[in-house]
């Protein structure tokens, strides 16, 4: 286990590396402790506890407003933890091993597992907070695929927890996001039948199409099996159609039947592809090295289209752009706190190099979803900027029950929680405080 406290060499290097957007947080933890075994991951959370420490937590560090980074108290780094094993229909995965990886092992065996859609994201944070990966709209969020999870509580010990042995425990880390009170090191999950086939269906349209695009692929809802993942981009240049099919019964033939289906200007259809391929399109979307500023909001019903108008007419050129992902609805579990969810999920995606472009960057991500607030069904904690646009997360219910499991795991709030906005740096935070210290 290495400490290195605040002023020490390599801190700053340590800092910035557990935060994968090129735009870091002007946090600062006391001190940063590198796990490279679950044993350190126990001595660091023993440590904080004699030194009175909350911790931050980083696994792939892919969240995008950096919420391990906190001022003060630890930081713990486990993304030296990557370790994958499969046994049966189980896989038992460390929490920075990342999608690839994870994909590549499942699949020697026949099996398969809804990672998320970027390469780069660590499993723990995209399984924490609910994770909809790749054939979600089939397999479901792939927290509700945990059947146990190796955690490091509050007090330092170290438990496998299950829902026979732990059911509150198991309940709170299928969903809560940065909100969960532990330190997984280990989650064992149920693998799902690889698909026999995947295939994509991609069209290409102008931008001033956006609002057909988006009302068509929201209409697919009732017409394709849930087999099928569909949504919508929308750059400053183009609105695209992508559908990509997990299996035979996945049907693409219903999108050639779009009403403007002769106004697109490029498409592929029905073309084979491999999951490494999926990888490599969805890496293409944000690439490293450049800022990034993020947020989205569910939505349900005809009226979430005309919601994202505002969006899909504002687009930044470059490479921002607006996602529209359909999933549909599941069923809430009792055994899972995950819960906000609607029909489509709204995302706007802000990627620029240029510091003196942060305020603008953000203000479009985050005040046109400021202005849609009352029609949100929650957020995703993957992309959440809680921070700067608060929104629910959990559903009430489950939220209130969330604080009440805390408090029996976490009694001293030794682990950090969700991002306050006192917390936030950012260009976007600094100036709606600004204006309301200035209104008072």
């Amino acid at each position: 286990m290495r400490h290195v406290r605040r002023g020490e060499a390599d801190y700053e290097t340590l800092r910035k590396a557990a935060v994968w957007n090129a735009r870091k947080p002007d946090r600062h933890p006391e001190v940063i402790v590198v796990a490279h075994e679950e044993r350190d991951v126990v001595d660091a959370v023993r440590y904080a506890a004699t030194h009175h420490l909350t911790i931050g937590i980083r696994s792939g560090g892919h969240s995008w407003v950096g919420n391990g980074i906190r001022d003060g108290g630890m930081l713990l780094d486990l993304s030296h933890l990557t370790e994958i094993t499969v046994d049966g229909s189980t896989a038992r995965v460390q929490p920075s091993a990342k999608g690839p990886d994870i994909y590549r092992a499942v699949s020697e065996h026949g099996w398969f597992f809804p990672t998320g859609h970027a390469p780069t994201v660590g499993i723990g944070g995209f399984i924490l907070g609910g994770g909809y990966g790749w054939n979600s709209r089939a397999l479901g969020p792939a927290c509700l695929s945990i059947e146990a999870v190796d955690v490091v509580l509050a007090d330092g010990s170290l438990v496998h927890a299950t829902d026979e042995s732990h059911p509150d425990l198991m309940w709170a880390v299928r969903g809560s996001g940065p909100g969960f009170f532990g330190v997984v090191t280990r989650f064992h999950l149920r693998l799902h039948p690889h698909p026999e086939a995947i295939r994509r269906t991609v069209h290409r349209y102008p931008a001033s199409m956006h609002q057909e695009v988006l009302a068509f692929t929201r209409e697919a809802l009732d017409h394709l099996p849930r087999e099928v993942e569909i949504s919508a981009k929308v750059t400053s240049r183009h609105a695209m159609l992508t559908a990509t099919a997990f299996g035979e019964t996945g049907s693409l033939a219903y999108l050639e039947g779009a009403p403007f289906r002769n106004w697109a200007l490029g498409s592929t259809v029905n073309e084979p592809i491999t999951v490494p391929g999926l990888y490599d399109l969805a890496d293409a979307l944000n690439p490293q090295g450049m800022r990034w500023s993020l947020d989205g909001v569910w939505l349900d019903g005809p009226e979430s289209v005309p919601l994202a108008r505002e969006l899909n007419e504002t687009v930044p050129p470059g490479h921002s752009f607006v996602l529209w992902m359909v999933w549909g609805s599941f069923p809430v579990r009792e055994n899972a706190c995950w819960s906000a969810q609607g029909e489509v999920y709204l995302s706007p995606n802000a990627g620029w190099t240029d510091p003196a472009e942060d305020l603008a960057m953000e203000s479009w991500t985050s005040a046109p979803l400021e202005r849609i607030q009352e029609h949100s069904r929650g957020l995703q904690f993957s992309d959440n900027n809680l921070a700067d646009r608060w929104d629910q997360g959990l559903r009430p219910e489950q939220a209130e029950r969330l604080e009440k499991v805390r408090a029996t795991y976490d009694p001293d709030r030794r682990f950090h929680t969700y991002m306050r906005p006192e917390e936030s740096t950012t260009a976007y935070a600094r100036t709606i405080r600004a204006t309301r210290a200035r209104s008072r």
